[in-house]
């Protein structure tokens, strides 16, 4: 075995403090690191400005604000709401989310007075983020802000396509819908054809097959979409309307607020709401996408300074905010997390905040030099793209999650109220429709009864399913009295809550049917029981007793870890099957030890043979292959399938005072135990041999103050098997074991670890385990259990070291 002992990393300026001369002058300042870019934060950048260019154009031109709003606004999102934002990776700018309300409010107030809103919806979500209050707005149904985007979606895309066809939408999703018919009649090949076009390359591009489909796909399908279609109408000569980008200088900036102040007021809280829970969904919606690249968690990866964990939501909030306030000011329109760019900048591997901020200079310096390129954009290109984003906003992802989760009301309740009234109209219906479906969720329960005849005397069952509240009261009383005095009964909750009033009524019918001579038992979900009634002592067993010796009136009252002995026939339980048999004796009162033993075989066969059923028939037909021996002591304590994680068939397990392998051959020979290790290595073939020693062993503090002329007695001559680590622990030539580093805290301790040691030993001296370690086919492992700490360690170290027992700190020795 090699030596594996946890060391802490050395601090370089206390190692640098203690080598350093004393009276020595003080060393130089260290200069400042200089401000590097990776790499793959400039790839990254580069890939969301090519997909956030066209989009900004598009999403400002389906607004109806000036042009260089979106621009404004892509590059406020990108340097302001990158450097501040909490989420490092996710990109902020015009969002499509919000195409809908920002062109409501420049129909109603003008643009200049849609940019205060904005600017005062970010001071809005400023004061949020400093209440550190963006969990709640996690608390939002998804439902509702899926119904909201895809309301949302079908708004932009049923206004673009006008724009597609050639013609002018209107503000109102359902005259754009009945001027449809008029406007097919007089569409506009020029137009339709680069629409087509467009919509062409943006779906065809990510599916060219081939090594150089896989290269060309590295350039974004926005871009090569409009760029297509900008080369192809500039090549036929077109005629056709397009971007038109007015001088900087007569660019529109915030004016002061004019209309009435409760409009107002609406159109603020609708910008903050909307942009709050796309930022924050959307920087949630990062933290996955994280998670699925590894190298970004461990700090010094892909050149990065900083690991990446999860996203500060109020830190975003402020970011957001402080982005709203900036670009409102300058002109531009609001500035949320955007999905389509946030997932980009991941999988081109960014790896910090830089990627982002460098995004927002490129499109700085486009919106300064490129304008001549720029204005070579067909419009009816841009609605397209828009147009399609729309379309997918409408998720059938989405759609099947909120079928699945029964939610596809509330869903289709938003989604008609933001097309119909507006976004606001639309969430706060949804929001009440979502309110209603969990009141009426809570408030459906469904309470049967029925008697089992075939059971022992007929066992009465009262079956509640659903969420068990005061409204429930009364069917649950008259339910309850239907059950016969003096009968067995079952009350089986299939819920997952109960309110005060619910557990008062069914506690006083419980007492008062135990007081007449019935026997009640509380189950939960398939069968496992979650109470028991009170005895005279006024204890009330919880759910997890039967696992807890939790000493009611004794330790017959209880029936976890420490009451058993050797265990189930000395191999590796079920973690349900020790729970259940336990329950037995959480009753609270004093039983006779074959009623318990009765009782939970019983509990048993209900509660945990059928859900192992399956898993031990398959075991019976193939017969047991364990992959370990786990030699261990009897000690009730020990439960080898909670400390190891394991289930039927995983352990072949060899319980025995003390922990004990005794030499083989001669008298001082045992051939039990050689006969449990002969098999396990020639017939089970397993690959490897753990020795678990625990912490209070019995057997060592007897070993320790045992006396050499005592009377010999089968526990006597039992221990003998473990003098050898009795002076082995005595030898000064051999180095002491050690814990985690420490020495043992008593001589108990240290002789627990020692005998470890010292049974390997043993182990190798057996002609079975030999053969098998000199073919390579079996490991050898050292364990120990410190019962109060419920802290596994390994044995590691080779034989001319110290002996030392490290953490398990995943939690066990897996089987």
């Amino acid at each position: 075995m090699s030596a594996c002992v946890p060391t802490r990393a050395p601090d370089p300026t206390r190692t640098k403090r203690m080598h350093q001369p004393p009276h020595s002058p003080p060393q130089p300042p260290t200069p400042p690191r200089r401000f590097r870019v990776a790499g793959a934060d400039v790839s990254a950048s580069i890939a969301v400005f090519l997909i956030a260019l066209p989009l900004s154009l598009g999403i400002a031109l389906a607004t109806g604000a000036p042009l260089q709003a979106g621009l404004v606004a892509a590059a406020v999102g990108g340097l302001v709401a990158g450097r501040l934002g909490g989420s490092p990776l996710q990109v902020s700018g015009p969002a499509a989310g919000l195409t809908v309300v920002t062109a409501e409010l420049i129909q109603r107030y003008g643009w200049r007075t849609t940019c205060a809103i904005t600017v005062l919806a970010g001071f809005a979500q400023l004061g949020l983020g400093c209440l550190r209050v963006a969990r709640t707005a996690l608390a939002v149904s998804p439902a509702v802000v899926h119904g909201m985007l895809a309301g949302i979606g079908v708004t932009i895309a049923v206004a673009q396509l006008h724009i597609v066809l050639g013609g002018t939408p209107t503000s109102s999703v359902l005259d754009n819908i009945r001027a449809l018919p008029a406007q097919l009649v007089g569409l506009r090949p020029a137009a339709v054809s680069m629409s087509l076009l467009t919509l062409a390359l943006l779906l065809a591009w990510p599916r060219i097959p081939g090594r150089a489909g896989s290269v060309l796909r590295k350039v974004p399908a926005a871009l090569v979409a409009v760029s297509g279609a900008t080369l192809t109408a500039a090549l036929a000569g077109l005629s056709l309307p397009k971007v038109d980008l007015p001088s900087w200088r007569s660019h529109a900036l915030a004016g002061l607020p004019e209309g009435p102040v409760l409009g107002v007021a609406a159109a603020v809280l609708t910008v903050t709401l909307v942009c709050s829970v796309q930022s924050l969904l959307g920087a949630v919606a990062v933290d996955k996408l994280v998670a699925s690249r590894p190298e970004l968690l461990a700090s010094g990866r892909s050149g990065s300074s900083a690991r990446i964990g999860r996203s500060d939501l109020n830190r975003e909030l402020l970011g957001q905010g402080a982005a709203n306030v900036v670009s409102g000011v300058l002109g531009g329109l609001p500035v949320a997390g955007v999905a389509v760019r946030s997932s980009a900048n991941v999988q081109a591997g960014a790896v910090s905040r830089n990627s982002t901020m460098l995004h927002g200079v490129f499109v700085v310096v486009a919106a300064l030099l490129m304008v001549p390129i720029l204005e070579l954009i067909p419009l009816a290109s841009l609605a397209a793209l828009v147009m399609a984003v729309g379309i997918q906003m409408v998720s059938l992802h989405h759609i099947r999650t909120v079928t699945r989760h029964r939610e596809v009301l509330v869903y289709a309740v938003t989604t008609v109220g933001v097309v119909v009234f507006g976004v606001l109209e639309g969430v706060i219906l949804g929001v009440a429709v979502a309110v209603a479906v969990a009141l009426n969720r809570l408030a459906r329960t469904r309470i049967t009864y029925e008697q089992r005849a075939e059971e022992r005397g007929g066992v009465h069952y009262v079956h509640v399913r659903g969420q068990l509240t005061f409204l429930a009261v009364p069917r649950l009383s008259r339910t309850l009295h239907l059950v016969p005095h003096g009968a067995d009964a079952v009350v089986e909750l299939d819920g997952s809550f109960m309110d005060h009033a619910a557990y008062e009524s069914l506690q006083h019918w419980q007492s008062t049917h135990t007081a007449q001579g019935g026997t009640v038992e509380v189950t939960g979900r398939a069968g496992t029981r979650i109470a028991e009634p009170a005895d005279d002592s006024g204890c009330r067993c919880r759910p997890w007793t039967p696992w807890r010796n939790h000493q009611c009136e004794g330790p017959e009252s209880g029936q976890g870890p420490g009451e058993m002995g050797m265990g189930f026939g000395g191999a590796s339980g079920f973690s349900g099957a020790t729970e259940s048999a336990g329950s037995a004796g959480s009753v609270g009162a004093v039983e006779p030890s074959g009623h318990q033993l009765a009782r939970g075989i019983s509990a048993f066969q209900r509660n945990t043979a059928p859900l192992v059923r399956g898993e031990l028939a398959r075991l019976a037909r193939e017969g047991q292959q364990p992959s370990q021996l786990f030699l261990t002591c009897a000690d009730s304590r020990l439960v080898t399938s909670m400390i190891t994680s394991s289930g039927p068939g995983d352990l072949f397990v060899v319980r025995n005072v003390g922990n004990l392998v005794p030499l083989p051959g001669g008298e001082s020979g045992d051939d039990s135990v050689s006969a449990a290790i002969e098999y396990a290595v020639d017939v089970l073939k397993v690959r490897s041999i753990t020795v678990c020693g625990h912490s209070g062993c019995g057997a060592m503090q007897a070993l320790l103050t045992m006396e050499p002329d005592g009377t010999r007695t089968p526990l006597r001559r039992w221990l003998r098997h473990g003098l050898p680590s009795l002076e082995r622990m005595a030898a000064t030539d051999q180095p002491w074991t050690r814990l985690a580093g420490r020495t043992p805290a008593d001589a108990v301790e240290q002789l627990c670890l020692t005998n470890v040691v010292q049974q390997l030993e043993h182990l190798r001296a057996q002609e079975s385990v030999a053969r098998a370690m000199r073919e390579g086919a079996l490991e050898l492992h050292g364990m120990y259990f410190h019962v109060g700490e419920a802290q596994a360690y390994l044995l590691t170290g080779e034989a001319d070291e110290d002996k030392v027992f490290d953490h398990v700190r995943a939690g066990g020795l897996s089987a």
